[in-house]
């Protein structure tokens, strides 16, 4: 029986979710278009819960143009905030488990160890603050919520890091990468098995969860591994962020601490390169 709504299916993550509920044949999700799930339309999403009645709801729906977000503040705002509040709020009236994704931008990224979720969330960008705030008024709203923190998302769908970085390497010989940022590249299917472990578990241990492949590297890093995995002979060269200023300031370090998540849900997490050699046959599949 279908119980979970998914907002945003059309973007990675959602597409990562109907991915797995084809290939397990799941018959748990529900996947409304952006009409009908627009997460601004408060009497349209009020309709969808009275129709299906769901168990839990994934918010997926974001607005992630990092750089763009700091000239596009009202929209990210609406979006990040108000969209998230309005699913809580709904999770709330009918009693619906939120499983809300959240980020690492939501740290100022200065700490030299491992991000806990109790650690200060001290945003130093537009989309960063409006994810915490998105955060926050799921908090307020709702008792029953897991917010998923994660970083630097990819996959064969949509675009992301990984899919530009072989679009690039097409036309060029050399790249220019950032090597003094350092987090954790993150399959965005095994976010999505994460979340769906979490589901069935039909856990009550509300609150805020880490989660991100396991190791540690810079973008520099993941762009030699991808080129590596790939027999791409294109050279990478490691430059500072201060060689490549953008409008937002990125967390110089997003590694996290994912401690919690794997000792209260069970979890083996699989290590960076690993996922990356699996999501590099799927989008060689694709081609």
């Amino acid at each position: 029986m279908s119980n979970t709504i998914v907002f945003g299916a059309s973007g990675q993550l959602g597409q990562c979710f109907k991915r797995i509920s084809a290939e397990m044949n799941l018959d748990i999700f529900i996947f409304p278009d952006e009409t009908e799930g627009n997460i601004l339309d408060v009497e349209g999403l009020e309709r969808l819960f009275q129709f299906h009645r769901p168990v839990y709801a994934i918010n997926c729906a974001a607005y992630t143009a990092v750089d763009k977000a700091e000239t596009d503040v009202e929209l990210a705002t609406k979006v990040n905030v108000e969209g998230a509040k309005n699913i809580a709020d709904l999770c709330s009236k009918f009693n619906v488990t939120l499983i809300q994704v959240s980020t690492d931008f939501v740290f100022k990224g200065d700490k030299a160890s491992p991000l806990k979720e109790e650690d200060e969330a001290s945003p130093i960008s537009v989309y960063g603050q409006t994810k915490l705030d998105g955060e926050r008024a799921v908090i307020e709203a709702t008792d029953k919520y897991f917010i998923i923190r994660t970083a630097w998302l990819y996959s064969e769908f949509a675009n992301n890091f990984v899919k530009t970085m072989l679009k690039l390497a097409s036309t060029r010989n050399e790249l220019k990468v950032i090597a003094d940022q350092a987090g954790t590249p993150t399959y965005a299917i095994d976010l999505a098995e994460c979340i769906i472990s979490i589901i069935t578990s039909g856990s009550t241990a509300y609150g805020i969860y880490h989660y991100s492949n396991e190791g540690i590297a810079s973008w520099y890093d993941f762009t030699k591994a991808i080129f590596d995995l790939s027999d791409i002979s294109t050279r990478v060269i490691p430059i500072p962020t201060s060689e490549y200023p953008t409008p937002a300031v990125r967390p110089a370090y997003s590694v996290m601490d994912k401690t919690k998540i794997k000792t209260t849900f069970g979890l083996q997490i699989p290590y960076w390169r690993e996922s990356l050699k699996t999501c590099l046959s799927k989008i060689n599949q694709q081609n």
